[in-house]
């Protein structure tokens, strides 16, 4: 009998969480908000009482939480409570934490593994996230089957970190994308193009990124920004990687430009500002009408 435990049932958590039901003997759950829990255990999970509590009853615990202080206070309560098997965080963490973890877990037998993940709230839904992994070979056997319920895994090596580093390089490019799209899109508009058809045009054409094939149609030309990744979490995932840059002396530009971004479209839309929101900021800075930027 395998009992896994998940804690963290955010927006992502909560997808991914669900995706494991009726496909191990046993999921238990926790988070600091009951009324998730709630909505797990009517799906057929297991409450736990607490962080320690999962570690004391499973064999393999999944985290999803929001910052890497969280994450490595949760680890170690984890831990702190029994020995699993596994423990794999699935968060956006960054390599140096995960280098601390398995420094923490491995004297202890536990294996620890970095899997951070990419796509979003839909696709923690639908099972077709890509999960970028870092760990012991020797365990991932038993990790994998399980991780293919959330989406495409891919192993990127056995030294720790070796996910996260991959998952802030997606998410540079990723941001980079959004930057640039805004403001290609705001020049264009500017000088009378049609926002809709330029995005049909960039689709067709080689300007084609994420930024144009997802976010553009579904949150900024429609101006609900509301694709589902807050800015804050992109500020703190892009200033974790600006700190694992400089600490490797690699100079990232582009990346501190879209901090700047994200910190105005904080300072101009508030806490729960989309990260979709820089084209607002964006098409300010151009002249235009952030409410009517056509």
């Amino acid at each position: 009998m395998t009992k896994v435990g998940f804690l963290g049932l955010g927006r992502m958590g909560a997808g991914m969480a669900a995706r494991l039901i009726g496909h191990v003997d046993s999921l238990l759950v926790h988070d600091i908000a009951p009324h998730t829990i709630a909505a797990l255990v009517a799906k057929g999970a297991e409450a736990a009482d607490s962080a320690k509590a999962l570690g004391a009853q499973c064999d393999i615990v999944f985290t999803s939480l929001p910052t890497p202080a969280i994450v490595r206070d949760a680890m170690a309560e984890i831990a702190g409570g029994g020995s699993p098997a596994i423990l794999c965080d699935l968060s956006t963490s960054g390599p140096q934490l995960a280098a601390e973890l398995d420094a923490l877990l491995a004297p202890r037998g536990v294996a620890s593994f970095d899997a951070p993940v990419s796509g979003g709230i839909a696709k923690a839904h639908d099972g077709t996230l890509s999960l970028m992994v870092g760990g012991p070979a020797q365990h991932y056997p038993r990790l994998e089957p399980l991780l293919e319920r959330l989406g495409k895994p891919t192993f990127m090596g056995e030294t720790p970190g070796a996910g996260q580093t991959m998952k802030l390089v997606n998410n540079l490019l990723g941001a980079v994308a959004i930057g640039v799209t805004a403001e290609g899109m705001a020049f264009g508009i500017k000088a009378g193009l049609d926002p809709a058809k330029m995005i049909d045009v960039l689709n067709q054409s080689t300007g084609i990124n994420s930024a144009t094939r997802d976010k553009w149609p579904k949150s900024v030309l429609p101006r609900t920004f509301d694709f589902g990744f807050a800015a804050a979490l992109s500020l703190k995932d892009t200033r974790l990687l600006l700190d694992e840059a400089e600490a490797a002396e690699v100079p990232l530009p582009l990346g501190h430009i879209i901090a700047d971004y994200l910190e105005r479209t904080l300072a101009r839309e508030g806490g729960e500002a989309d990260f979709t929101a820089i084209a607002k900021v964006v098409e300010e800075a151009a002249g235009l009408n952030p409410e009517r930027p056509a």
